[in-house]
């Protein structure tokens, strides 16, 4: 018997904070699909950095629009920032 492995449509979440204002970071994007891939294409164009985590993603799709991230979450959020940000200082000295 052939088993064709059946691919789960793309997802993706798109999170903003802006340090100083925000408490938290919160869900501005989330979709799957074509939904999805337009959500990282809009992330490539205005230089935001990709991160993949399909654990994460699927924990924050669960989220509603404008939530912010929940405290059980918040550590793995915070790798994800700390990454960005990094990402962010080598393009500056790049």
């Amino acid at each position: 018997m052939n088993e064709k492995k059946i691919e789960k449509p793309k997802r993706a979440v798109a999170l903003g904070f802006e340090q100083g204002k925000d408490e938290a970071p919160y869900v501005i994007a989330s979709g799957t699909g074509k939904v999805a891939e337009k959500i990282l294409e809009l992330a490539v164009e205005h230089g935001v950095p990709l991160r993949e985590d399909k654990e994460l993603v699927e924990a924050l799709a669960g989220l509603e629009l404008g939530d912010a991230i929940p405290d059980e979450l918040f550590a793995a959020v915070a790798e994800v920032l700390v990454f960005f940000e990094k990402v962010n200082r080598e393009r500056k000295r790049a």
